[in-house]
């Protein structure tokens, strides 16, 4: 049996393990997955939202995001809008936009229907991703802001993963390297 390699860090005052995921011949990443951990969620939107610039609304994308978006909101007392990845029976008029991430093996679609469009015209934007790689989600996020007639003010995560780190357009609690082979 083959043991499983991990990465061990603190997450907003959390000790987590998280397990290495071979994401090409090449590298390896750490899979940061808030779904199911309540006190790393409660935890990293707290410490998110005290480096956060004002705003009117939380945008996130399905699904791994929505922990975040939803806890986040929660404790500021606000909304969030969760941009889904699928049409919806209730969204006879949307916005899209595509997006291809590391984590995902094809080109996507992200769609905000005509309810969240009227919550996100002419407010202060808050974009929030549970890690961000490349940050083709979160430009896409930025794109669909856009298109909803929204103002992006921000953009944050939990994780900023490898070259990421390194941006200063984006707020986040910890680094997260790769694991190149």
């Amino acid at each position: 049996m083959e043991i499983m390699r991990t990465y061990k860090m603190n997450i907003a005052g959390c000790e987590r393990e998280l397990p290495l995921c071979e994401v090409s011949e090449n590298l390896d990443i750490a899979a940061f997955i808030m779904f199911g951990d309540v006190e790393v969620t409660v935890a990293a939107s707290a410490a998110l939202l005290k480096k956060c610039p004002e705003h009117d609304i939380i945008v996130t994308a399905e699904a791994k995001g929505i922990p975040l978006g939803y806890e986040m909101a929660r404790q500021e007392g606000g909304d969030y809008v969760v941009a889904r990845k699928g049409l919806k029976v209730y969204m006879p008029e949307y916005v899209q936009v595509e997006v291809r991430s590391i984590t995902t093996l094809s080109v996507q679609r992200l769609y905000i229907g005509t309810d969240d469009i009227a919550k996100i015209k002419g407010k202060r934007v808050l974009i929030v991703d549970d890690v961000i790689s490349t940050g083709e989600s979160l430009e896409a996020l930025k794109k669909l802001v856009e298109k909803a007639g929204g103002n992006t003010v921000g953009m944050a995560a939990v994780l900023a993963e490898g070259d990421a780190a390194n941006r200063d357009d984006i707020i986040f609690l910890e680094k997260l390297p790769v694991f190149p082979k």
